[in-house]
């Protein structure tokens, strides 16, 4: 098994691509994934350590655009009902898919959308989205129809996360009708847990299998902690990870040194790698 880093847990007190590169291998890291926090500057760097350090995923939207004062996931949704802003998610989409290439990296993670709920009316809640869900999933399909011949021109994969929130799209039971081949689930592992602590996530939707995983562990509703440091079951995902193309570990930026590397031997014993 190869892991990856997230940049985003380090790129915003380590100003040089090179240098996170290198702490990367320093922390016995195989490859890293570009977070959306990375900035043009660091993307530079990154690209000219691809000799040491390989790319093996882009979380969109990276680099940050210009355009934007700071990076976050969801700057623009593919998955919306407003057809303006579909339009801008889909040409910031391309973008990402031909810098991943670039970068010698097969996998753009996109946070797709949400659905608006309405409100949230106790007992209601969970019909009300799945039925706005539906209508989303029809809009949604045409846009990835438009975006799959940059995906297979470039070899490149969507991957779309599973967000921690009720209106976060597309939940389990609505990828089966949005995947294929060049658009796949992406398992966060936090977020996952968060789902089901919420009874928000239910074994009966079966999840086509992920192209990666974000690797980070939960307590409670925080996640993004090291692996081992929370109350995720890691060794009920081994079966998953062994077929998985991309495992990244995506901690948050407060987690320390010690800690990372101590969650990344925690896999490793546990999943035998």
């Amino acid at each position: 098994m190869e892991f990856a880093l997230s940049t985003n847990w380090c790129c915003r007190r380590i100003e040089s691509g090179e240098a996170i590169a290198d702490k990367a291998l320093e922390l016995g890291f195989d490859a890293v994934e570009l977070g959306f926090h990375t900035t043009v500057e660091q993307a530079a760097g990154f690209r000219r350590s691809l000799d040491r350090v390989k790319v093996g995923s882009v979380h969109a939207f990276c680099p940050v655009p210009l355009s934007a004062p700071e990076g976050y996931p969801e700057l623009y949704q593919l998955a919306s009902l407003d057809e303006d802003a579909r339009r801008i998610a889909r040409v910031h989409v391309m973008r990402n898919v031909e810098f991943a290439a670039s970068m010698g990296a097969d996998v753009v993670v996109l946070h797709a959308g949400r659905v608006d709920c309405g409100g949230w009316l106790k007992g209601r809640k969970m019909k009300r989205r799945v039925r706005r869900g539906q209508r989303l999933t029809d809009v949604f399909r045409r846009e990835l129809e438009a975006v799959t011949p940059a995906l297979e021109k470039n070899g490149v994969v969507l991957g779309l996360e599973n967000l921690p929130y009720l209106e976060g799209y597309p939940a389990e039971w609505e990828l089966a009708d949005v995947c294929g081949e060049w658009v796949r689930p992406w398992l966060d592992t936090g977020h996952d847990h968060v789902r089901r602590l919420r009874g928000w996530r239910t074994d009966a939707a079966e999840m086509p299998e992920p192209v990666g995983m974000h690797l980070n562990d939960s307590k409670g509703g925080d996640d993004h902690l090291a692996p081992g440091e929370g109350d995720i079951d890691f060794a009920a995902f081994a079966e998953l990870a062994r077929s998985t193309r991309h495992l990244v570990l995506e901690p948050a930026h407060s987690v320390s040194e010690d800690s990372l590397r101590a969650g990344l031997a925690h896999l490793k014993q546990i999943w035998n790698a």
